[in-house]
């Protein structure tokens, strides 16, 4: 199953995913039964890594999980890319690897080739990836896909406000933005620019949100983008952009209704985590994840995500069950 990263490779990996769910749920939904777990009897220890989008997800679970009564159980949440956990995760160092963007066809014939013992793949909650710009902004209110392919496509040389719109002011326009091991990176340049890690590259990179949130609260003409989350963490120095949404002509603002009734296009998605076979097969990395989503809806509140539509729930719930099922008769 081929797994590019392009427009086509997107939509098929995630409508491959969604379909072998779907047939699943058709086969056997009646015959599975939920897994339970005493999360006090769990020991051991869970590695996970890759997203910084999706870490506070995680990292938020890992902390409720242990208040739960897994306090035995040591869940270590880093911080790397979705590429870069991939990397870690297909050469075997990590449990889980939290992803904002379907594994590429090369990642997954690498863990092939490694030997990892196959994954699973969950979908956890939703994104709406943010754009934001310094509060002291006050004429960037809404942009359209094609104004933010003017400014992030390769070879442009944009840098002032003016020349994003007729109308801006003469303001100074500075970048900060994902860093190329980012899945973030990937889905952005591929929605605007459209073609998955094709960029400018004169502008400020990191891995690290936390870093880009201080770049643009810090310029009066800063501009970025990363996941909601940190965006609902900084709303006190950052102010959100509205998407023109390219159907309607609406301008959408992220949130959690734009995200699940489907209007913030094309800046809602999906996020990740993918559990490697062998750590799957283990009981407290069964229990983390069963608790992840029985629990999902007070996560993603408390990590400011954008929550699981029922029907999304029902499919990541009735996919997971199946998977513990046939991980405990193998």
């Amino acid at each position: 199953m081929k797994l590019s990263l392009g427009r086509r490779g997107i939509a098929v990996a995630m409508g491959v995913a969604a379909c072998l769910v779907l047939a699943s749920v058709a086969v056997a939904a009646s015959t599975v039964r939920n897994p339970t777990f005493n999360l006090k009897a769990l020991s051991g220890s869970i590695t996970a890594d890759g997203s910084s989008t999706v870490n506070p997800y995680t990292q938020a679970t890992a902390e409720l999980f242990a208040k739960a009564g897994a306090s035995k159980v040591k869940v270590t949440v880093g911080i790397s890319g979705t590429g870069g956990g991939f990397q870690r995760f297909c050469k075997g160092e990590i449990d889980l690897s939290d992803a904002s963007r379907p594994m590429r066809q090369s990642e997954a014939q690498s863990c092939k080739d490694n030997s990892i013992g196959g994954w699973r793949a969950f979908t956890v909650a939703n994104d709406a990836l943010t754009v934001v710009v310094n509060r002291q902004n006050t004429w960037a209110a809404c942009l359209s896909v094609p104004e933010l392919k003017k400014i992030w496509e390769p070879g442009s040389k944009v840098d002032n406000w003016k020349d994003v719109r007729a109308g801006f002011p003469d303001v100074s326009l500075k970048l900060f933005g994902p860093g190329t091991d980012s899945g973030t990176f990937d889905y952005f340049t591929e929605v605007i620019n459209e073609r998955a890690r094709a960029s400018r590259t004169d502008y400020q990179a990191s891995e690290d949100d936390n870093v880009l949130v201080r770049g643009v609260s810090g310029e009066r003409g800063g501009l970025g983008y990363f996941g909601f989350s940190y965006y609902e963490a900084n709303q006190s120095s950052l102010r959100a952009v509205q998407i023109r949404n390219p159907k309607t002509g609406q301008c959408v603002a992220p949130g959690v209704q734009s995200v699940q009734n489907n209007s913030y296009k094309p800046l809602g998605r999906p996020l990740f985590v993918y559990a490697k076979g062998t750590s799957f097969k283990r009981r407290e990395v069964q229990a983390f994840l069963d608790y992840m989503f029985d629990n999902e809806a007070a996560i993603a509140k408390r990590a400011r995500f954008v929550p699981l539509t029922k029907a999304q729930l029902k499919r990541a719930r009735t996919g997971f069950h199946l998977a513990v099922a046939a991980a405990r008769r193998g």
